[in-house]
């Protein structure tokens, strides 16, 4: 009856885990998927009527895209990898596409916005300012709203720059040249003239500014989808760049918690990484600066979030002139990219935009890996199988060890279970027999659970490199897998696809509903493996460890069905291992049981 209870006990918790998984998982991330095509395709500038409609989210929408975009005269940009243009009331970089990247798979579907000129929720640009560093002077500088004129250059284009001129009533002439590269890199070269009567102290700003929190639900939202909304920890999205030689890291939500902060340094770099997107702006890498980091209302109602760094005094007397050149980036986080500028311009650590986790010593060598095999076999799938199997042979001593002492183990059972019923009334007596036989036949029972151990960090490593690398992005695989980093979409509810309905909405049965193929090949190839341990003394820990595969598969479901595809290969190749070593130990294996049915053969007779 004892045991009855604890069954009940244990389904009734798994069902518990199922219900929790699916409504704070599952859902959200379903709903979270959704939201942001929709979002985008409302947003697109192939979609007119989508954006001319109200803005949603934001608390008081103070202009529609089209209003923002229409109310300054710009430059527009155009490359293989960018469109978009530049305002030239405070020459700011408020409007950028990349071109290469769609919200969705489809081709025809909208290009990734990266920069936005509302004043609103969603607001994103970035401005290169002057401010006057001498005390009591009148700031007639250029700043954010400051109106330049075009000198030359129509459309900015990798092979045209554009130049600017701003003349400040005191006698301050500001010429500003913009060239862009092929990738995403502008660089900004401001030249100063002083044709007044008085030397003047001047110093170049830099400034990145947000609209509202990208990674949470407006304030409109109700509490439940708040709660829903919930970013995860393995990814960070907000402040990052280097000032000096310092990693500077600050999430949308602890910023706005501290408000005000401040860091000083010799170069360095500074803006906000999205998930796979990136704007800095970058100052001299021999330049002293004082970077700062705030949140403050806008008129919106919306959290501003600004990242923006202030070089020191430059003085410019009559009749002389001064020069700076700084730099933009603004585009997808591409490694190679990232690490070329970090190279060619000398940018302190530029590849670190890339959140590659607590474990970068692995996943670093594991996207490196990972982008070596892409170049040899053209698919990031087979990329990840050709990476596990490596790996695999990497730990092949240790694992074979492993195996064998897990085989052992198998081996024991029969002199166990006499142990258990020859002193089943006194425990303390029989862990201590127990212990002594793992000591006469040279057994260590933790022995099994080095593999497992093992796969931890490695699990983690192909995780982050899979969820946070842009070269995974809508990377596809065979057949159904059009997407390496979004899960299966095929699912077990709706047989795979032959029925012509959507399971993942349906109250706790969900999460098994919408297991896909890919995450049953895992679960299938965990219990195989399984049926190879030796099972554990209690049989309460035995029916959990067999419910274990179950929990896995529909915990792993959602994942990225790159990740699950890994899972799957390195349990399958882990099973062919194992059942070798167990073999060669003398212990027969359920799976010989099934082949002398099959074949009408005994497996006892062929180890070796």
């Amino acid at each position: 009856m004892g045991e009855q209870r604890n069954l009940f006990l244990a389904i009734a918790l798994a069902l518990g885990v199922l219900l929790i998984y699916q409504t704070f998982v599952v859902n959200p991330a379903a709903k979270r998927q959704r939201a942001l095509q929709q979002a985008a395709k409302i947003s697109a500038p192939q979609n007119p009527a989508g954006n001319a409609a109200k803005e949603q989210g934001a608390s008081a929408v103070v202009q529609t895209r089209e209003q923002a975009l229409a109310a300054h005269p710009r430059v527009p940009i155009l490359s293989e990898q960018l469109d978009g243009s530049i305002n030239l009331d405070g020459v700011r970089f408020d409007d950028l596409f990349l071109r290469q990247y769609h919200v969705d798979l489809d081709p025809h579907s909208p290009e990734v916005k990266l920069l936005d000129p509302r004043k609103s929720r969603g607001g994103y640009f970035a401005a290169l300012i002057w401010r006057a560093a001498d005390e009591g002077a009148s700031n007639t500088l250029p700043g954010l709203n400051s109106r330049w004129e075009r000198v030359s250059g129509k459309t900015l284009t990798p092979q045209t720059p554009v130049v600017l001129r701003y003349s400040a009533p005191d006698g301050l002439v500001f010429e500003r040249t913009i060239s862009m590269d092929d990738k995403y890199m502008f660089t900004i070269v401001d030249r100063v003239r002083n044709t007044g009567q008085a030397p003047r102290a001047i110093a170049p700003v830099g400034i990145v500014r947000r609209y509202g929190n990208p990674t949470q639900l407006p304030k409109t939202a109700s509490r439940e989808e708040k709660m829903k909304n919930r970013s995860g920890f393995i990814l960070h999205q907000g402040v990052i760049g280097v000032v000096g030689d310092k990693l500077v890291e600050y999430k949308y939500r602890k910023l706005a918690k501290t408000g005000l902060v401040t860091k000083t340094g010799t170069g360095g770099w500074l803006g906000f990484t999205d998930k796979y997107w990136l704007t800095a702006l970058i100052p001299p890498q021999d330049a002293a600066l004082t970077a700062q980091l705030r949140t403050f209302p806008a008129k919106s109602g919306d959290t501003v979030f600004e990242a923006s760094y202030q070089l020191a005094g430059m003085q410019v007397a009559p009749g002389q002139s001064l020069e700076v050149k700084q730099k933009f980036f603004a585009g997808a986080k591409q490694y190679k990219v990232l690490q070329a500028y970090e190279k060619a311009e000398g940018i302190e650590r530029f590849d670190m935009a890339i959140d590659w986790g607590i474990f970068w010593f692995l996943t670093r060598p594991y996207f490196v890996a990972l982008d070596f095999f892409y170049g040899l076999v053209g698919n990031f799938g087979i990329a990840i199988i050709l990476l596990t199997l490596v790996i695999k042979l990497l730990f092949f001593p240790i694992a074979n060890k492993s195996y064998a002492s897990m085989a052992r183990m198998k081996a024991l059972q029969p002199k166990m279970e006499e142990l258990r019923a020859k002193f089943k009334d006194d425990p303390q007596r029989m862990q201590q027999e127990t212990m002594a036989l793992y000591q006469r036949e040279k057994v260590n029972p933790l022995g099994g659970c080095l593999p497992m151990l093992l796969q931890i960090p490695v699990f983690y490593a192909l995780y982050k490199t899979l969820y946070i690398s842009i070269e995974m992005r809508q990377a596809p695989f065979f057949g159904w897998i059009k997407d390496l980093s979004a899960p299966d979409p095929t699912h077990i509810g709706n047989l795979f696809g032959l029925l012509p309905w959507d399971p993942t909405h349906v109250p706790v049965l969900g999460a098994i509903l919408t297991i896909g193929i890919w995450p049953l090949i895992m679960g299938l190839t965990m219990g195989a493996q399984q049926l190879l341990n030796p099972p554990p003394a209690d049989p309460m820990q035995r029916r959990i460890f067999a419910f274990m595969p179950v929990l896995f598969t529909i915990m792993l479901a959602p994942f990225a069905a790159g990740l699950v595809i890994y899972w799957a290969w390195n349990n399958f190749l882990s099973l062919i291992q194992q059942y070798v070593i167990t073999r060669q130990n003398g212990v027969e294996t359920p799976f010989d049981k099934i082949i002398a049915r099959l074949f009408g053969k005994s497996g006892k007779g062929e180890a070796s």
